[in-house]
């Protein structure tokens, strides 16, 4: 057990420290005490050797909440002896713009580099963004911006150009317990937390430093003296949040992408695993039973045809009994589509007859599918000679429906999955039909459809 410091020890010093926040105290001042960055700040990290080196470009820093994107560009002004300006595209418009270049115009004339800090800078609009590139091209600044979202939908492409993009982590488990350790430190007071409860406030955290420093901060302040809390007294006390999710930014797509993913590898737990966090982020249950359904056809297709009817029926579900009952629904409908069998083949097969639509451009279908409802129709060889399939044997012709001009092409190729197998079956008896009267047509002297054949009521073609 570490020893508890008394009032009496150091006059004064508790009652100044009070006076700041938890987080504010624990706000590390070197490099070294930034945690969860190896991958930047380590050995050989850029911009630990940025820092080593004194020269500083303009770069940008993106991360999830809490990891640390102010404090390291705080620390990075420092180390280069340059003065610190920090600005929020939430809170400032162009006048604090030109305020600020015009500031660090003045200070470049006296030997001074000025960092410029600014948080949230996605929340600029793109003429805003604009703003920045003569004053980053000429040094005025050095532009250090901090966003959560994915620069390259968020940041101009003249803007990312000039600056480089470093990727700040979630802090993991041990950042985060090494920060746990640092308050005991500063406050000479373990955490009265059961170790099953320290875990939980680690996985409440859900890899943000700040919110991890005001949640040990509450337990601090409402625990009582000699009191040692398990997880049920901890939640208690703390709040606990929905995982971090926006719905409308990167977080949507990757975790529906995650969802569709986990599907099509068939991990039906992992995919119960991110639609729940989809859920309990906020996500429009109607979104994800719309894309669950786009993945029965595309994914699933003919090897189940089952699973379109099962989304269907699973959105009909969710729509009468809304939430939190519909959701059991989606849950079964991922169950169902997760254990199907996969097939892509009549996805790849349209997007092969649609390339082939473009490539071959308006070719005319051959004479002998098209109707002929008028006598000029007829006079120029519009249904001439057409087999009806249900008089030839097998109730197969074996007639050419591709465009005179156009090669016969194989589009759809199933796989041996699921009810695909049986698909299989009855396109090799088709083919092999169809070259069976091949060959009959080949040895006779004239085409199969020069051949006499029995009148065809008019009532009887299929178009």
């Amino acid at each position: 057990m570490m020893g508890i410091m008394k009032k009496d020890d150091i006059p004064g010093l508790f009652s100044a420290l009070a006076d700041r926040p938890l987080a504010d105290r624990l706000r590390p001042s070197a490099l070294e005490d930034i945690t969860g960055q190896d991958h930047l700040l380590g050995e050989g990290g850029p911009l630990r050797l940025m820092a080593d080196s004194g020269k500083m470009t303009s770069f940008i820093l993106w991360g999830p909440p809490g990891c640390g994107k102010t404090t390291l560009a705080r620390i990075l002004a420092t180390r280069t002896s340059m003065h610190f300006a920090a600005l929020s595209a939430v809170f400032s418009g162009m006048a604090d713009l030109r305020k600020a270049f015009d500031e660090a115009a003045r200070r470049r004339e006296y030997g001074h580099g000025t960092l410029l800090f600014v948080d949230e800078i996605h929340r600029f609009n793109r003429a805003q963004q604009d703003g920045f590139l003569p004053y980053v091209e000429n040094g005025t600044v050095t532009l250090v911006g901090a966003t959560t979202e994915n620069p390259s939908f968020e940041l101009n492409s003249a803007l990312l150009s000039r600056c480089k993009v470093f990727v700040m982590h979630s802090l993991d488990a041990p950042a985060l317990e090494s920060i746990i350790e640092r308050a005991e430190t500063l406050l000479q007071r373990e955490l009265p937390l059961a170790p099953e409860a320290r875990a939980t406030l680690i996985e409440l955290a859900d890899g943000d430093g700040r919110y991890l420093i005001n949640l040990m901060e509450s337990v601090f302040d409402l625990c009582k003296p000699d009191e040692m809390l398990g997880t049920d007294a901890l939640l208690k006390i703390v709040q606990q949040r929905a995982p971090v999710y926006d719905k409308d930014r990167e977080g949507h797509y990757n975790l529906i992408s995650a969802l569709h993913k986990s599907l099509r590898g068939s991990d039906t737990d992992a995919a119960l695993y991110w639609a729940a966090r989809m859920l309990e982020g906020g996500e429009d249950p109607l979104y994800l039973l719309r894309r669950l359904t786009r993945f029965a056809m595309e994914d699933i297709s003919l090897a189940d045809p089952a699973a379109l009817q099962m989304a269907i029926a699973a959105w009909d579900t969710y729509e009468r009994l809304g939430s939190p009952e519909g959701e059991l629904a989606i849950a079964e409908l991922i169950i169902y589509l997760g254990c199907a069998p996969k097939s892509n083949s009549a996805y790849t097969a349209w997007g092969a007859a649609r390339k082939a639509a473009r490539e071959y451009g308006s070719l005319m279908p051959p004479a002998h599918i098209l109707n002929a409802p008028t006598k000029l129709m007829k006079e120029l060889g519009y249904g001439k000679n057409y087999a009806y399939d249900h008089d030839a044997p097998d109730a197969f012709s074996g007639q050419n429906y591709f465009p005179d001009n156009m090669p016969r092409r194989q589009f759809y190729r199933p796989p041996e999955r699921g009810f695909e197998r049986e698909i299989n079956k009855r396109l090799a008896y088709w083919d092999k039909l169809r070259r069976q009267r091949a060959e009959e047509d080949a040895g006779n002297s004239g085409t199969r459809s020069n051949r006499k054949k029995p009148p065809v009521p008019e009532k009887r073609d299929p178009s």
